[in-house]
């Protein structure tokens, strides 16, 4: 028998907040021949700070895992279940980094880590991670992710 991503995710102690919503004139999410694209997300608390000065790498991390979590949230309020991911597709991460910062990919492991123990082997995706100046309300990193699902 299958186990469901909402029991798994009970499992590994994650409730799932309601998904935030956009500050402007976009949408949470877009769902394109059984391709949905989720629009940028940041860690909750809506920490502010850059990695190598405000942040270490290992806070980075779990920031990154918090902002898996608020993506996790919108595919479920769009899809109704966390079952209908087919794979995740593409995860792409913005960290927003002090010029000398180098660890941008283990902080966005924090995401990929947990879209591998949610969704097991249609967790594995494609991936960039790039250094920001400054990103959006000074949160430490920003992730777009694209997912295939059932419609």
């Amino acid at each position: 028998m299958i186990q469901s991503i909402d029991t798994k995710l009970k499992e590994m102690n994650i409730t799932l907040p309601a998904s935030s919503h956009p500050a402007a004139q976009y949408t949470n999410y877009v769902i394109v021949n059984g391709i949905m694209f989720v629009s940028g997300k940041g860690p909750s608390g809506q920490p502010k700070g850059k990695l190598g000065s405000t942040y270490t790498t290992e806070e980075g991390y779990e920031f990154a895992r918090t902002t898996g979590i608020e993506i996790l949230a919108v595919l479920k309020e769009a899809l109704g279940s966390l079952d209908k991911v087919k794979r995740v597709v593409k995860i792409q991460g913005f960290v927003n980094a002090e010029p000398g910062f180098e660890e941008h990919h283990k902080v966005l492991n924090g995401t990929s880590d947990l879209m591998y123990e949610v969704f097991g082997e249609k967790g594995v995706h494609a991936r960039s991670v790039l250094g920001a100046v400054s990103v959006r309300d000074n949160l430490p990193i920003i992730v777009d992710s694209i997912f295939e699902v059932e419609e």
